[in-house]
């Protein structure tokens, strides 16, 4: 197998629309790379996320008393 800094020159080394290709292909060989594939990890992923809970707490409880501050998406 290649090392990784072959891999890199190989890439470099390749037409513009090889490289196009490439970038395309990319998702389906790196699956980390799909943007949708981390959300799922992300959302599945059972570790707390306390600070993230509270922050949403506090913003939920700034809503009800005052829900004109925010603007609507």
């Amino acid at each position: 197998m290649s090392t990784v800094q072959e891999i890199e020159a190989a890439i470099r080394s390749l037409p513009p629309e090889d490289r196009e290709r490439l970038i395309k292909d990319l998702p389906s060989i790196l699956p980390e790379l799909d943007g949708d594939a981390e959300w799922d990890r992300l959302i599945s992923d059972p570790s707390p996320r306390l600070a993230l809970c509270e922050l949403g707490n506090e913003i939920e409880k700034k809503m009800k008393a005052n829900p004109g501050q925010f603007l609507e998406v």
